[in-house]
């Protein structure tokens, strides 16, 4: 039957590419599912425009957040991992730290430095979860050392922005040990009576909540960010029980006095340098 056929040539029911849509110019919200251009999100400090889900950000979007434009200068950039066990599980550690900073740009999962943040000098470090799932190797509690050092010696409030899975396996027992270097700077710091801030985004679990991001005299957490040591599955899997709605998310952590307040990252930057007021931090 004619009616059946095609009579015209290079007609077809599949949809043409639409060559005018780039890839990369969209972002789907994993909470909501909200579609949004990255412009959008971008203008939005990376957080959801519907529901306010904070994406996962790094350490050169929240220097543009936190610190005056121009202001930033960084220290220890070459610092780099050795590989002092010769460690390999699925390729070898060195090739894994060559992948990943040919990845993402970085040297490792840290980078510190010192800036202005509403006018005041301030230490600040930032870690980056794309770098080996921001673990905690010995250049991140070498760097953190060197900052909270210098925090010392210029007698400037210190800032952590901690994202992390915990400590890097393949450094050993070289990695935990950045735990108590860390601390014990810390503790320095707090006997000059210079103060702390860290703030915990999603996530900060494992070897660095149970080190330098728990100690600040101030801690400030983002919406929604998982907080704890080890992880819930393991948890649950431990105690044999379900574990409460939003265990280990900022919200429960709060209520649990484990942290001090929960910021929008629109708010950040005012709700540090409010706190720097109240510990009165001048300007200079």
């Amino acid at each position: 039957m004619a009616w059946f056929k095609r009579q015209r040539q290079n007609i077809t029911t599949e949809t043409p590419p639409k060559d005018n849509l780039p890839d990369g110019l969209w972002e789907k919200c994993p909470q909501c599912g909200e579609i949004m251009h990255k412009k959008q999100v971008e203008t939005n400090l990376w957080t959801c425009i519907k529901c306010n889900n904070h994406f996962r950000i790094g350490s050169a979007e929240y220097f543009a957040i936190l610190i005056d434009e121009g202001t930033f200068k960084e220290y220890d950039k070459k610092m780099r991992s050795a590989d002092p066990l010769k460690f390999e599980d699925t390729k070898k550690y060195t090739q894994r730290i060559e992948n990943t900073i040919k990845a993402t740009g970085l040297l490792d999962a840290v980078r510190t430095g010192t800036g202005k943040l509403m006018g005041r000098d301030v230490v600040i470090g930032c870690m980056d979860f794309k770098f080996i799932g921001g673990s905690m190797g010995s250049v991140v509690g070498e760097k953190l050392a060197r900052a909270t050092h210098r925090a010392l010696k210029g007698k400037m409030p210190l800032i952590i922005i901690s994202s992390s899975g915990g400590a890097r396996m393949m450094e050993g027992a070289l990695s935990l040990m950045q735990m108590a270097k860390t601390s014990a700077r810390l503790a320095q710091l707090a006997d000059a009576k210079i103060p702390f801030i860290s703030v915990l985004t999603d996530p900060t679990t494992g070897g660095t909540t149970a080190s330098y991001a728990m100690l600040g005299d101030v801690i400030i957490a983002e919406p929604n960010a998982l907080i704890g040591f080890a992880g819930p599955r393991v948890i649950k899997q431990t105690i044999g029980r379900d574990l409460p709605e939003g265990f280990q998310r900022a919200e429960f952590v709060l209520d649990h006095g484990f942290v001090d307040t929960i910021s929008h990252r629109k708010e950040l930057k005012q709700t540090i340098s409010n706190f720097l007021d109240f510990l009165q931090v001048k300007k200079g």
